[in-house]
């Protein structure tokens, strides 16, 4: 049976999505700002958050809420985590990858999340102990049993580039010993990938808890692992993250740790 908060958190991806693919074709009309380096937002980030807070809002009227627009709102056991659209940059470009992501933590714990791709009319969704799906369909991370020839998902560090070379060295050295890196530019749906076994891992530097909470729920359900650079769980504070399946993720976790820094170990 589906965890009834996650039908909910479905039906709310979905009007956002709609919302995204609606503006798509006149991105130019859209005012936008820059929140800091690199970082924009635009009309239709705040306007597909308030559809989503709406939703959730109406069945879970007690339930916090930690959007990115909007920031936190409310206390409680239960906590709404929001990101209206991960990869605003590339949905400003017409660049096709983009996501909207949803996730309920209860008492510190992540319980449900989705992650929606609306061009692809994809929906990933995850329930705490009850696996992960696309659309319905049961997913599961690749079996891959190494680096050798493995395709690893990252994402450069564009809000704080205080690590960038730390980064490229990282990168340098991961390029080298898999079969290739990609990097879309929407954090929520490269670990959605790695749920899927479309790709067999991901790592990146300075997210933001709404851009990893639901993927990360995802990966975890599909039978793989996410954990911070040094191997701990605390990466929905530190922003900073690995993701595969066992023997994929120990394999990036030897290969990237040499390279840290007293900062990232922390």
């Amino acid at each position: 049976m589906q965890h009834p908060s996650l039908n909910i958190a479905i039906r709310a991806a979905r009007s956002a999505g709609k919302l995204l693919l609606r503006y798509m074709d006149r991105v130019d009309s859209l005012k936008v700002e820059s929140k800091s380096r690199n970082d924009f937002v635009s009309d239709i980030d705040r306007g597909a958050e308030a559809l989503i807070i709406q939703e959730l809002r109406a069945r879970f009227p007690d339930h916090a809420i930690l959007a990115e627009e909007s920031g936190a709102q409310g206390r409680g056991d239960f906590q709404w985590i929001i990101d209206p659209l991960d990869g605003t940059t590339n949905y400003l470009h017409g660049f096709p990858q983009f996501s909207v992501s949803i996730a309920l933590k209860h008492k510190g714990q992540l319980e449900c999340g989705v992650v929606y791709d609306p061009l692809r009319e994809e929906m990933y969704s995850a329930a705490r102990g009850q696996g992960a799906q696309l659309n319905d369909r049961k997913i599961r991370v690749a079996n891959r049993p190494s680096l050798e020839g493995a395709l690893i998902g990252t994402g450069f560090p564009f809000r704080d580039q205080r690590h960038i070379d730390v980064y490229l060295r990282m990168f340098k050295d991961m390029t080298l010993a898999t079969a290739g890196l990609r990097r879309p530019g929407s954090a929520a749906l490269d670990l959605a990938y790695v749920a899927a076994g479309r790709t067999d891992g991901f790592w990146e530097i300075g997210l933001a808890e709404w851009d990893c909470a639901a993927g990360a729920l995802l990966v975890a359900e599909a039978g793989g692992t996410v954990t911070d650079l040094a191997g701990g769980k605390s990466f929905l504070e530190t922003g900073n993250l690995i993701a595969g399946n066992l023997k994929v993720h120990r394999a990036m976790l030897d290969l990237l740790t040499p390279h840290l820094t007293e900062q990232l170990k922390a």
